[in-house]
């Protein structure tokens, strides 16, 4: 059995050393994967009532998955990187193919890629 970790995405924030300190601890602790979430734009809750009851609003940080995953795969060696899902229909199909593959050789083939539509209607 693998067991993984979320990584906290709004809890966070954009502080690249907790990011680090975050895999890091995650890997050393014997984690076998880290899942990210993937929100491109969110949804305004002023508009959309239903987002109150949502742990998150559209102004909490949610790292673009690639991006982080390309800082992750440097510092780490074994830990796998996970998507939930990726917003394909926010998202250019073959770039995110593209983004995907680099990502997979930057961290020797430590990649798995959850793709759908999301939960929220707003995305």
């Amino acid at each position: 059995m693998q067991v993984g970790v979320i990584f906290p995405q709004t809890e966070i924030g954009a502080d690249p050393v907790a990011v680090r300190d975050f895999v890091q601890a995650a890997e050393d602790l014997g984690y076998g994967h880290l899942v990210i979430f993937d929100h491109v734009l969110g949804g305004d809750a002023q508009h959309h009532q239903w987002l109150n009851e949502r742990p998150y609003t559209s102004k909490d940080t949610f790292h673009e998955p690639f991006v982080v995953f390309g800082y992750m795969a440097a510092i780490t060696k074994r830990l796998e990187l996970v998507t939930a899902v990726i917003l394909l229909g926010q998202r250019q199909t073959a770039l995110v193919a593209k983004e995907a593959a680099e990502v997979g050789f930057l961290c020797g083939v430590r990649l798995t890629v959850g793709i759908g539509t999301g939960w929220n209607h707003v995305e």
